[in-house]
């Protein structure tokens, strides 16, 4: 297949102090399907920004601490391109996920005009201990509520997901912290998209978890996801 019939997609990786994974999610994703790796480089202490670097990613920096604020640093940055991409997939830079399943993301949009698709992490293949149970309950929570509140049936706020960027710039996205994945479903319903999940592998994650690995962050996450989904009602 030539790039010519291949739409065009970039990938946005939010990192903060991620240097001894972020090189092995970049190497993993399918380059003959990608344009640009843009990895939102979140004020990270470490080495973060020269691993990325050195394994071949475009690197934006966002001092703003925040998984949402680094998020939309990305999509400042493709913003500013000549020409958009048609797709972006966004992918957390822990190595939680597997990038090579990238394409099971795409295809839903490319072939059945999907506009969001969301890798889900509730099925046989999450690996034991890579999700603690609050951010499983979490997850059914927010995913009833969802469903309750605006009709749209999700089983995960999963970071791994895929969206058409013009459904993607129409959403106005905002949140700059815990809310972000949650606030681009509910909009995503709010806006009468066409949303689908498909199934994905998740490990245990190359380092401790910034949120979920706290009791602070985790409480703070919560709050924030909770108070998302009633805010657009």
């Amino acid at each position: 297949m030539t790039r010519a019939k291949n739409p065009i997609i970039d990938v946005i990786i939010p990192a903060y102090n991620e240097e001894n994974a972020v090189g092995n999610v970049i190497d993993e994703i399918p380059k003959e399907l990608v344009r640009h790796i843009i990895v939102c480089n979140n004020g990270s202490l470490d080495r973060t920004k020269q691993m990325a670097t050195a394994a071949g990613a475009i690197v934006v920096d966002q001092p703003e601490k925040g998984y949402g604020a680094a998020c939309l640093k990305g999509m400042e940055y493709l913003a500013a391109l000549d020409i958009a991409p048609e797709i972006v997939v966004f992918l957390d830079a822990d190595y939680s996920d597997y990038p090579e399943e990238l394409p099971l993301l795409i295809a839903p949009i490319i072939s059945e005009k999907i506009d969001l698709v969301i890798g889900s992490r509730a099925n046989e293949q999450l690996q034991k201990g890579a999700m603690t149970p609050q951010q499983i309950f979490g997850n059914w929570l927010a995913t009833n509520l969802i469903a309750l509140l605006y009709g749209y049936k999700f089983t995960d706020l999963g970071p791994f997901r895929a969206i058409r960027y013009d459904a993607l710039t129409k959403m106005n996205m905002s949140d700059r912290t815990f809310g972000w994945t949650v606030e681009m479903q509910v909009k995503a319903a709010k806006m009468g998209l066409k949303t689908t999940e498909v199934p994905v592998r998740y490990r245990v994650r190359i380092g401790k978890s910034k949120i979920s690995g706290t009791i602070r962050g985790t409480i703070l996450a919560g709050q924030k996801i909770i108070w998302t989904i009633f805010k657009y009602l």
